[in-house]
């Protein structure tokens, strides 16, 4: 099998991987958002669940650093890529989360 369609295929499962990284962080920052406004809503002492929210902080604090080492998987990779001598662009797109808007819009300001 071609290199380039090997590491095209391990391109796949990275950008997989990171959007599942990405995702559970977002999903459980929005958990620690709901639950303190689940206590304001009910009306109860910040010492209420200061245990759950101690564990959700290490939680979000463990997928910050799953994402940071994602990161570096990413960069050793595109290391390896070139070291197996592909300088070309896969051909798959990245997922939209890793797409980033580079047109300018200009405004009237005031």
């Amino acid at each position: 099998m071609e290199k380039v369609f090997v590491a095209q295929r391990v391109a796949n499962k990275l950008f997989d991987t990171e959007a599942a990284v990405d995702g559970a962080l977002e999903q459980a920052s929005e958990l620690m958002g709901e639950m303190l406004r689940a206590r304001k809503d009910v009306n109860t002492s910040l010492v209420f669940a200061d245990d759950v929210q101690i564990k959700m902080v290490e939680a979000i604090k463990a997928l910050s650093e799953a994402r940071t080492a994602m990161v570096g998987v990413h960069n050793e990779l595109n290391e390896a890529k070139l070291r197996l001598g592909i300088r070309t662009k896969m051909g798959a797109e990245k997922p939209s989360f890793l797409a980033q808007e580079t047109q300018t819009v200009m405004r009237e300001v005031g």
